[in-house]
């Protein structure tokens, strides 16, 4: 990936030196042991613009926000170093900041359909007054949230004395009867035990210094968008104008104004006449990063494709169509299913896009639709155990993946927790392969270039019927669980930070 000559003046030659990974903390560590609860599952992850804040959703419909630390706490510590002319050695830091229940587990009595309250995909808006925004969406509903803090104000002195017996208690009591009142007409009362006092009320109970105490954080849900989607949405998207976002389902993609809820716009619809004649579904869609006219969406059958909205109010034709072409010989059973892209990313830059199927990553340049420039072997090793999982549908995992804010190197997850970064400058060789725990190198790094293998035949290769193994071997001999597996990350939009989900933990680690 060649950014210009500006940064090939500086970089080495053969790309940076590979990074030194560390961990740096982890929010919710498991036990030995320790039973997890499916409503933990961390099941969404991102970071805001800044990095400052960082977004998780679980499976329970909880959205948990985090914020960073180490650049509030030493700021001061900072501009002592830089006076003093000493490199600052800080990482990111996060701590826990508050949770708010995003979705609720609803059923659609019209279709018998039960719709969970799982978070699919978490957005950052746009910061406005201190308040944070950010849009959540579960499989058919999106909602538009602000967090923002509020001071609670408590009644500090009051304008009697409180060791004096309240002059207004008796008055305002229920002892008088009704009966016995004479109403009035301006809306009071009298009766025989009362005569209003010449000097009005001088023990009235009235508020005259009110402070702040303290400061909460409360999440409110300003806008709900919903009953647009007839399928399950998998990605939401903002636009660079800060007015609009996409959400796509399997068949369509609508395009929403953040501040209207009641209405969508269909730019984007695949659905055939006859349901018979589908053979791909929309995967993902991303709008550009600086071009609000243009977005990306992938399909079930490896390809994505680049829209104009400019050019029509449906965009059923695409300006350029990426892909990959089959090697002769090379179709199967499983070729379609592992080309399925499930994920895709525009770099910083807006010039390349990374894409995830199940058993590589590839960039690609947007001004050039012959090929990607670069492909990462993540998954090679499973080629001969297709069969086995297909049979316990751990083919069709969505993986997700990023990119470093600079454009140097993309990273994606892989089973037993692990995740693997790699380089992708020119000529970079890096390939390195990461635990989700505390000791993130115990893994060996993988071999990236091995030749692609065809796939042929796979009925010969594995048993059929008895179920697949639960463990596979990589290149260099590591088993690998394929029980549990790391789906969700997100790095770090100007440092090389990551933070990666494992089941119901977060682990954020830097480099």
């Amino acid at each position: 990936m060649n950014n210009g000559g500006a940064e090939a003046a500086v970089a080495p030659v053969g790309g940076p030196q590979p990074l030194e990974w560390k961990f740096s903390q982890v929010f919710g560590e498991r036990t030995a042991g320790e039973e997890i609860q499916e409503v933990d599952i961390i099941s969404a992850i991102e970071f805001n613009r800044t990095g400052d804040h960082l977004a998780t959703g679980d499976r329970g419909g909880r959205v948990v926000l985090f914020e960073r630390t180490d650049t509030q706490d030493h700021v001061g510590h900072q501009r002592d170093l830089e006076k003093m002319d000493y490199p600052i050695n800080r990482h990111p830091m996060f701590r826990y900041k508050t949770e708010f229940q995003s979705h609720e587990p609803e059923f659609d009595y019209l279709k018998s359909l039960e719709i969970e309250e799982k978070i699919n995909k978490i957005r950052w808006c746009q910061s406005a007054n201190g308040a944070l925004s950010l849009l959540s969406a579960n499989d058919k509903t999106i909602k538009f949230w602000k967090v923002q803090e509020k001071k609670v104000k408590k009644v500090c002195s009051m304008n009697v004395d409180s060791t004096k017996a309240m002059g207004n208690g008796p008055i305002v009591g229920s002892g008088i009867s009704t009966s016995s009142r004479q109403y009035i007409a301006n809306g009071g009362c009298t009766s025989n035990d009362f005569s209003f006092p010449t000097g009005g009320f001088p023990s009235l109970h009235l508020p005259v210094v009110v402070t702040s105490h303290e400061t909460n954080l409360m999440a409110r849900c300003r806008r709900i968008y919903g009953h647009a989607h007839d399928y399950h949405i998998n990605s939401i998207s903002n636009n660079s104008d800060g007015e609009t976002f996409i959400s796509a389902d399997d068949l369509r993609i609508n395009l929403w104004n953040l501040e209207i809820s009641s209405q969508s716009f269909n730019i984007v619809d695949v659905k055939p006449a006859n349901m018979e004649d589908l053979t791909e579904v929309i995967t993902s869609a991303e709008f550009h990063p600086t071009h609000c006219n243009m977005l990306a969406y992938s399909s079930s059958k490896g390809s994505i494709r680049l829209i104009d909205m400019r050019q029509s109010a449906l965009c059923d034709r695409h300006t350029k169509l990426f892909v990959e072409q089959e090697a002769p010989g090379s179709r199967s059973f499983f070729t379609d299913i592992i080309a399925s892209i499930s994920d895709i990313k525009f770099a910083k830059d807006g010039r390349h896009m990374l894409s995830r199927d199940y058993l590589t990553l590839k960039l690609w340049d947007i001004n050039m639709d012959s090929g990607p420039v670069k492909t990462f072997q993540v998954h090679e090793y499973l080629r001969p155990k297709l069969c086995d999982l297909y049979e316990n549908d751990s083919i069709f995992d969505k993986f997700e993946c990023c990119l470093s804010g600079d454009g140097l190197r993309v990273a994606t997850g892989s089973y037993s927790n692990l995740f693997r970064v790699f380089g992708c400058s020119e000529g970079s060789k890096e390939a390195t392969t990461l635990e989700a725990s505390k000791t993130p190198m115990r893994r060996h790094g993988l071999t990236s270039s091995r030749p692609l293998r065809s796939l042929g035949s796979p009925s010969g290769a594995v048993r059929r019927g008895k179920g697949a193994d639960n463990a596979a071997l990589d290149a260099n001999g590591n088993s690998f669980d394929f029980a549990t597996k790391l789906l969700h990350l997100a790095w770090h939009p100007t440092e090389n930070s990551l933070a990666c989900a494992a089941s119901n933990s977060l682990y954020m680690y830097y480099a």
